[in-house]
């Protein structure tokens, strides 16, 4: 099958070492501007998968990110930040990065290229069918990636993608694929840029959606997230005084007694 790259085709920009600061960080904003115009064509497959998720969140089911390289540091720091904003437990969405955790900081050589690891390390979660896994790659083409997604497939877990090249192997892999094309980077190749973004913005979207549906948002506020620091303590005040009309003091006193603000407002006795 020929399959054409477009992430790796080169960059509409030449002699970038010729360019002044100004003009590198303004064609690099210029590309960066296309990014939410090639998500938005890909609205329907994203709503598509979101349905999925939400389904099997709501049978008991986990989601899984994986990726290899800067699509898998993408899915953790996603994945970690759904307790700490939604009060959800840390095992409900999961990042897994080929090469384990030593990769998020260092990339580990060839870790990419295995085609058994990844359901080695699903099988670590005893990943079972109510569970729905997202693989993410720029490229659409890591082993790691894809490897994963068809043993999933052939266990009857639900498979999702996340990627920027069309009709690429890991989109024919997936049964709910998204695919965000971004065209060539400012840099020839360099798929942390356009690519990375494409990826943060529909990790975002699946993870806030998915959250809102499951009801840990109300209104429009994080009535469940965590009170890790004081800033968070000060949210979660202000967000009380406004709900219950209550002095700033005491809305805190109700806060820090019963842990979160949807505990707060709904134990509120005036």
């Amino acid at each position: 099958m020929h399959f054409t790259k477009t992430t790796e085709q080169t960059s509409k920009y030449e002699h970038l070492e010729q360019m002044s600061v100004h003009d590198l960080l303004t064609n690099i904003n210029k590309e960066d501007q296309t990014v939410p115009l090639a998500v938005a064509k890909a609205l329907p497959q994203i709503e598509t998968l979101v349905t999925e998720i939400v389904t099997k969140m709501k049978l008991g089911g986990r989601l899984f990110y994986i990726g290899a390289g800067t699509s898998g540091r993408l899915g953790i720091v996603d994945a970690s930040e759904c307790p700490p904003t939604f009060g959800v437990p840390f095992d409900l969405v999961i990042g897994i990065i080929a090469g384990g955790d030593a990769a998020i900081r260092k990339a580990v050589e060839n870790a990419e290229d295995s085609t058994t690891q990844a359901w080695v390390d699903l099988q670590e979660w005893l990943i079972n069918t109510n569970d729905v896994v997202i693989g993410i790659a720029a490229s659409g083409t890591t082993p790691y990636v894809i490897k994963g997604l068809e043993q999933c497939n052939e266990n009857g877990i639900s498979t999702g993608c996340i990627t920027c090249n069309a009709g690429s192997p890991l989109a024919i892999t997936a049964q709910f694929p998204i695919e965000v094309v971004v065209g060539p980077e400012f840099v020839t190749g360099s798929s942390r840029m356009k690519a990375g973004t494409a990826q943060k913005l529909v990790l975002n979207m699946i993870s806030t959606a998915t959250m809102i549906q499951l009801g840990k948002v109300k209104g429009n506020k994080m009535v469940d997230m965590q009170l890790s620091n004081d800033k968070l303590v000060d949210r979660g005040t202000k967000m009380i005084m406004e709900e219950l009309a209550i002095e700033y003091e005491f809305a805190k006193k109700l806060l820090l007694k019963y842990g979160s603000v949807r505990n707060a407002v709904t134990n509120y006795k005036p």
